[in-house]
């Protein structure tokens, strides 16, 4: 019973990390908006979704290292969640190393007195949002396939 649970949960807080990034990225390109829009956008988006992305990231991770042990003797599980827990973890890592720096940069900014290279933060900061949600996708694919195969 507790490893149909934690499969459960495993797969709610993958589908949710990866459901609110896979939004963003559909559904906020900033490259069409206003210096003044994008910094309100971004800024809010970053208040309101930093604390929330983190928490859902690292105990997704941790759920599905756990996961994977209480599985562990189905080869073929077991190591399909612990390659969905190394692309969470290289989540965490894109953007601890990556989006993290440049949404405190952002957090700083100002309008109208943006730096001049605010479009290839811009980019940089999407580019790597990119590269998380497609990461956070992959996880999602193998925790749900590890919890679909008995």
């Amino acid at each position: 019973m507790t490893t149909s649970i934690i499969r459960f949960i495993n797969v709610i807080l993958a589908a949710l990390l990866a459901g609110v990034s896979f939004g963003i990225w559909m559904g906020f390109n900033p490259v069409s908006l206003s210096e003044a829009t994008y910094v309100e956008q971004q800024q809010n988006t970053i208040r309101s979704l930093s604390v929330l992305m983190t928490s859902l990231v690292i105990i997704a991770t941790v759920i599905t290292v756990i996961s994977a042990f209480l599985q562990k003797k189905n080869k073929t599980i077991f190591i399909t969640l612990l390659i969905a827990a190394i692309f969470f973890f290289a989540c965490i890592l894109i953007s601890a190393l990556g989006n993290r720096p440049i949404d405190d940069l952002v957090l700083s900014w100002a309008y109208p007195d943006l730096p001049a290279n605010w479009t290839t933060v811009r980019d940089k900061w999407w580019s790597l949002h990119i590269m998380r949600t497609i990461t956070e996708l992959v996880a999602l694919v193998l925790v749900t396939f590890a919890t679909i195969r008995k």
